[in-house]
């Protein structure tokens, strides 16, 4: 009987435990001029009141050169508010910015390739990342991890959404049941589109 005790007791917790961790993994592949250029890969995990977004990008495409560019992203949330944020940039092998952001008491601290810049003292509950997974609604900004500022979202319909960065480049995101599906990407030398592998 104490056997069947603990059993039930270990299987409680094993499936308690199961529910409250969760990851979902999504791939894009990224085209300029009809032609596949490169692919992102992203996943984003939870456990308990912790989220875990992460993405890497991987372009390779020629513009005059040959050029290689790989983006990584490591965002955390916890309780719904960023924790923390770490981009890194590489283009031909080399660092091109490196952006980490920390959250400190009810500041977030933000070093841009080494530089400390101006703390942003309000609350982020969105950013870029996040519209790989999650549609916008009611999301009137979100925090670009990359520049460590905001850039508006603005809903245009249809499930449409444009975002705009502080140099007025605009994306656009296209969502179907809540997933994104496809992305028009102002990359200010090339425009390229995401596209889902495996649209719902």
């Amino acid at each position: 009987m104490i056997r069947n005790f603990i059993a039930t007791i270990v299987l409680f917790i094993s499936l308690n435990s199961s529910a409250q961790n969760t990851q979902e993994s999504i791939t894009f592949n990224i085209i300029h001029k009809n032609k596949v250029i490169g692919s992102l890969e992203a996943t984003k995990t939870i456990k308990d009141t912790t989220t875990y977004y992460k993405s890497s990008t991987n372009i390779n495409t020629r513009i005059i050169k040959n050029i290689h560019v790989n983006h990584k992203y490591n965002v955390v949330f916890n309780q719904g508010l960023l924790s923390s944020a770490d981009v890194n940039i590489i283009i031909n092998d080399k660092q091109n910015a490196k952006t980490i952001t920390t959250r400190k008491n009810k500041n977030y601290q933000i070093i841009k390739n080494g530089k400390h810049e101006t703390p942003i003292k309000t609350s982020i509950n969105y950013a870029t990342v996040q519209l790989y997974f999650e549609e916008p609604t009611h999301v009137s900004q979100c925090y670009s991890e990359q520049n460590g500022d905001f850039n508006s979202i603005i809903a245009i319909g249809n499930h449409t959404y444009k975002k705009v960065n502080a140099k007025n480049n605009e994306n656009l995101y296209y969502y179907n049941k809540g997933e994104l599906t496809k992305a028009i990407i102002d990359g200010g030398l090339i425009t390229f589109e995401f596209i889902r592998k495996s649209n719902p």
